[in-house]
């Protein structure tokens, strides 16, 4: 059985210390389980080679493994596509989904280490919000990650990323996740 440990990742504290008041006062919620806060991070590798050549979708889960920090899922094809050269159930990805401490840690080497690293990087699009408070981006390069190895890197994949709130507006959630520092271009 894991032991009890006190340790709390920083962009919890941050959100338990800081993020909640300022969320309180800009919003005016009248009861504090109205407050947004980060629910999941869904991590998605779609591996359109994958046809030809089996161990490609291998490579990008374990390249998936080493940046979530725990086991992925292999997204499989629902249905055969004759022309595509796809056959129902065939392995075509891997997704796993981030929560709780597991979560904050992703978050905070995203934004403080993995995106800093892209090149021409000029902040994330305040525009991928989806009208329910969940934000989704995609990385063309997965080696931005501290965890990958470029040397030992066969192919570079691309992932997208998903960050699930319970904010109810895009704007809610857009104030939350600015809270974690997250890179938004500064309005003009």
């Amino acid at each position: 059985m894991a032991e009890a440990t006190d340790y709390e990742p920083r962009l919890k504290a941050q959100y338990n210390k800081v993020i909640r008041d300022e969320m309180l006062k800009k919003f005016e919620y009248k009861n504090q389980m109205q407050i947004p806060k980060i629910e999941k991070v869904v991590l998605n590798m779609g591996v359109g080679e994958a046809v030809n050549d089996r161990k490609k979708v291998q490579s990008a889960y374990d390249d998936l493994t080493l940046i979530a920090g725990q086991k992925p899922v292999f997204t499989k094809a629902r249905k055969s596509i004759a022309g595509f050269k796809v056959r129902e159930e065939m392995a075509l990805g891997a997704k796993v989904t981030l929560r709780s401490a597991r979560m904050y840690e992703f978050l905070d080497r995203l934004i403080t280490i993995a995106l800093p690293r892209v090149k021409d990087f000029r902040g994330l699009n305040p525009k991928s919000f989806d009208g329910r408070g969940n934000y989704a981006m995609g990385i063309k390069e997965h080696i931005i990650f501290p965890e990958i190895d470029y040397d030992k890197v066969d192919q570079i994949w691309g992932m997208d990323v998903i960050v699930c709130t319970s904010a109810p507006t895009d704007d809610e959630a857009r104030a939350l996740l600015k809270g974690f520092n997250f890179p938004f271009p500064e309005d003009k």
